[in-house]
């Protein structure tokens, strides 16, 4: 597996820009800014061991294999560590591939993810995703803000169908 500590960001954003359409991801562009934020470009544990770079927990039962990691969780109006259960994917692909399905299959439990897959700008579905996706309350912001330093300066990014 490639050291991701070694490349700069516009590279890992040209990676898994390229990994989320290949996958078909709606935003791959948004998708990979998620994915920077998430994994902290490419960084993070579970990024490296687990090419996980959206933080997908596994589920109950486990449909693959899984790793043990804690994880930092904004509960109750303060930041805890909790143990957790984390999906492996084979590679980025397969990881966006796997994130846009569970966010179809929990549509309707999380109406902020049907929200998101309804979007007609990235910008609406990384608001909406974040509002259910994860417990820090500042997600949507800081996604957004990496798309603007990096994607912001060309044509508007166009929802892929």
């Amino acid at each position: 597996m490639p050291d991701q500590s070694s490349i700069t960001s516009t590279e890992f954003l040209a990676k898994a820009t390229a990994a989320a359409r290949a996958a078909a991801h709606i935003f791959p562009e948004y998708a990979a800014c998620e994915a920077a934020l998430e994994s902290a470009w490419g960084g993070s544990t579970l990024a490296v061991r687990a090419n996980n770079l959206f933080g997908q927990k596994q589920a109950h039962p486990p449909a693959g294999p899984s790793l043990q990691l804690e994880t930092r969780e904004f509960l109750h109006g303060q930041w805890v560590m909790v143990p957790a259960a984390w999906m492996m994917f084979d590679d980025w692909t397969h990881c966006f591939r796997e994130r846009m399905a569970l966010l179809h299959e929990l549509a309707r439990a999380y109406p902020h993810y049907g929200a998101a897959l309804a979007a007609s700008s990235g910008e609406q579905f990384v608001r909406e995703v974040s509002a259910s996706w994860s417990t820090d309350p500042q997600r949507a912001g800081k996604v957004l803000s990496v798309y603007q330093r990096h994607f912001a300066q060309g044509a508007p990014q166009q929802r892929l169908a």
